[in-house]
């Protein structure tokens, strides 16, 4: 089963956001966010952070993601 074009897991992920803070939700994703990184290969590191904030600035991109 599908949410949009991503899988249900971001449709669950969504609803519980929804449901919260925004500040909150930040705060709760940077958690989970800080846990999975570590895990991610450089090229995916790199897609999650130009995805996140844009396409611009790409050298800028790589920079954070070798923090």
């Amino acid at each position: 089963m599908t949410f949009g074009d991503h899988p249900m897991s971001v449709g669950k992920i969504q609803l519980l956001v929804n449901n919260m803070e925004p500040q909150e939700a930040a705060s709760a994703l940077t958690l989970v966010i800080k846990d999975l990184f570590p895990l991610l290969e450089e090229d995916a590191r790199i897609r999650f952070v130009t995805d996140l904030i844009g396409d611009s600035g790409d050298e800028k991109v790589s920079s954070l993601v070798h923090l």
